[in-house]
């Protein structure tokens, strides 16, 4: 079999799993989970293949028109380089890593079916947009991705929280979108194709005409889907879904695939330098404000989220010096280790009975309790952190060694402010990624106080997936050598100087952050001690810590809200202290801290610039259609009526009032003809 149609086969056996999901699901339950999983494991063996067969060597291009235009072509065609092959690689294991994780997970979920089959059809579309040759190929697989996340953000439909995610996504993305879809015109428009090999052919020749305006409305639509600023804000939110639903959206899909788009057509955004510098302050804020915003953070989750937001600025920010190699390298180590990072925190929020740091931090024994999450979670956030010899640390050090070249002056594609503006961001970001981290880890992990909860061990499905991320979690940043040649032969290996700058803050962030939280470990301490404040108590001392303890639902529902599926995936919560909980992030960013938990309050922003307006706007027509259109509707309508009415009144059936009607007509008549007369004759 050629290795075009292997390449067929790898998005159309999700698809075909999907739709005999979906037919079946009520009809023959226990088919579910085989067409879950089967296919999708189908999918990523072949993507394997295909690899294999491609070997980073030169790009395999097919195409057969799909259907006739008139002036544009529009073709189904594939097109298979090095970065394709390997990141359909990291689509394929994650997907079937989140399907064998869910089968366990979401065991005793009525809505499995669905659930999976929306899984399976989600990569599907990503694998598409993976391997497509043609930009409306593309564009089908990425609005599918788009209707996909909305059902499987909302999967707990019943909570507000999770429909107004996923309208928020949904929304969010589409916003983004609309310039997206112009910006794909009018790039097919100058090259006179959507096929990329064409596009990419015209810009080399110099052929586009509105290189900047392009590439700045197809990065409106980037910034949406993979989430970064100011387009971000949907993220964080949708982890009202299921936990797995978070480590394939943030680890191998939809967030994934603005980053891969922007790589697949590197060539059109450096042909305008105004637009790579826009990138890169766009990846500096990101990646800044949303390190920050992670430190802030209480619920697992969102901690995560910030920090996806945060690691595709990387990426981002090595496409705006030039090096889509780093950052498709960063994309496949960020997709391992971040898929780890959210199905451990599944197997903590199943063990622990809440999603909340605060509430994790007053128990004792959790990761006893949970050894394989313990030490997966650990090598994922080293992994996260850029800690060598883990995969984020070389993955990293590409994007700074990239920086580092361009603020050199040594890119020919990028000017070095871009360079200089990457760099800065990028070292502090490793500072704060390490704080965050630890934050995390030292949390969830150094608990003290009540005993957590016994339920035995975690399901295989959920534990043998963890220990299968990890392997590339440690090991993957190792290939970068021997994996050169799928990313345009670039060597991707640290510098002395950004290992050191890059290391040296991750240092400094983790051993500051530890500290503090030693510190707050103290404080909290003293406080538990302290006896409760007396029922009389005056003002200095009412508003002291009372002692006791309280079911660790109450503490995560004062402390971040608890996610949908909390309910459904846990045993029971335990019973833990009330004392303050041991948080460094409150240190590390003082005041800043309340203003980093809620997003720096850019909802708040949005809604008072635009979601406000919109809806005043709408008030008004609605108050025009109703009070001013249907005004003058009904009055058309009155009129006639009201004539009938007279009309009808006129025809009351008496041939006598006939008569008598007549006679006063003409005679009406006679004396207006008579007066017309005189007044003739008279002039």
């Amino acid at each position: 079999m050629s290795t075009p149609t292997l390449a067929v086969l790898v998005p159309l056996l999700p698809f075909l799993g999907a739709l005999a999901g979906l037919l079946l699901g009520r009809t023959a339950p226990g088919f579910v989970k085989p067409l879950a999983v089967l296919p999708t494991l189908a999918a990523a063996v072949l993507a394997v293949l295909v690899a294999f067969r491609q070997g980073g060597g030169k790009a395999i291009d097919t195409a057969t028109e799909l259907t006739p235009t008139g002036s544009v072509p529009i073709e189904l065609s594939l097109h298979l380089d090095g970065f394709a092959v390997m990141v359909a690689v990291l689509v394929g294991l994650v997907a079937t890593c989140v399907q064998i994780y869910s089968t366990a997970y979401l065991r005793e979920d009525p809505r499995y079916p669905s659930y999976a089959a929306l899984v399976s059809l989600f990569t599907s579309a990503m694998l598409l947009v993976v391997y497509s040759g043609d930009l409306m190929v593309l564009l089908v697989g990425w609005e599918i991705m788009g209707i996909c996340s909305y059902f499987l953000v909302g999967h707990y439909w019943e909570t507000e929280a999770a429909r107004s995610a996923s309208l928020k996504a949904f929304l969010v993305t589409k916003l983004g979108d609309v310039p997206f879809l112009i910006g794909l015109f009018a790039l097919a428009t100058d090259a006179g194709s959507f096929r990329i090999t064409k596009i990419l052919g015209t810009v080399a020749a110099g052929g586009l005409d509105h290189p900047t305006l392009i590439a700045l409305l197809l990065l409106a639509g980037v910034a949406g889907k993979s989430a970064q600023f100011p387009l971000h804000t949907w993220l964080p939110d949708a982890m009202a879904g299921p936990t797995p639903v978070s480590a394939l959206i943030h680890a191998a899909t939809m967030v994934a695939a603005g980053v891969y788009f922007v790589a697949r057509l590197l060539p059109v955004f450096a042909a305008s330098r105004a637009a790579l510098v826009v990138l890169a302050v766009m990846a500096a804020v990101t990646m800044v404000g949303s390190a920050l915003a992670a430190l802030a953070q209480d619920d697992i989750k969102r901690v995560l989220a910030y920090s996806t937001i945060g690691q595709l600025g990387y990426m981002t920010g090595a496409l705006a010096v030039g090096d889509r190699a780093a950052a498709v390298f960063h994309l496949l180590s960020h997709g391992a280790f971040k898929a780890l990072l959210f199905l451990g925190a599944g197997v903590i929020i199943h063990a622990a009975g809440t999603n909340s740091l605060a509430a994790m931090s007053r128990m004792d024994g959790l990761a006893k309790r949970i050894p394989d999450a313990f030490w997966t979670m650990t090598i994922a956030l080293l992994a996260l952190a850029a800690f060598p010899p883990f995969a984020g640390f070389f993955s990293k050090e590409a994007v700074l060694v990239a920086a580092e070249h361009t603020a050199g002056g040594h890119s020919e594609l990028a000017p070095s402010a871009a360079g200089w503006v990457v760099l800065v961001a990028g070292v502090l970001t490793a500072l704060l990624t390490a704080a965050y981290a630890t934050r995390l880890w030292l949390m969830a992990f150094r608990g003290r106080g009540a005993a957590a909860p016994d339920h035995g061990k975690e399901p295989v499905a959920m534990t043998g997936v963890l220990w299968l991320l990890a392997v590339p979690s440690v090991g993957f940043g190792l290939l970068a050598g021997p994996l050169s040649d799928f990313f345009d032969g670039r060597e991707l290996t640290p510098s002395l100087t950004t290992s050191v700058l890059g290391t040296g803050a991750a240092a400094v962030g983790a051993v500051l952050t530890y500290a503090l939280w030693q510190r707050a470990q103290a404080q909290a301490a003293l406080t538990a001690a302290a006896p409760a404040a007396p029922a009389g108590a005056g003002p200095a001392t009412a508003g002291a810590p009372a002692t006791g303890a309280v079911p660790a639902s109450v503490v995560a529902a004062e402390s971040a809200a608890e996610s949908p599926e909390v309910a459904e995936v846990t045993h029971d919560h335990p019973v833990v202290s009330t004392a303050p909980a041991a948080d460094p992030g409150r240190a590390l960013l003082g005041p800043l801290h309340r203003h980093a938990a809620v997003g720096f309050h850019l909802d708040a922003v949005y809604d008072r610039l635009f979601v406000r307006p919109v809806r005043a706007a709408a008030a008004l027509v609605r108050f025009l259609d109703r009070e001013v259109v249907d005004t003058y509707v009904r009055g058309a309508g009155l009129g006639p009526r009201l004539l009938g009415t007279l009309v009808r009144r006129a025809q009351t059936g008496n041939v006598q009032s006939y008569l008598s009607a007549l006679l006063a007509g003409a005679v009406v008549l006679a004396i207006a003809t008579a007066v017309l007369a005189n007044v003739n004759a008279g002039s």
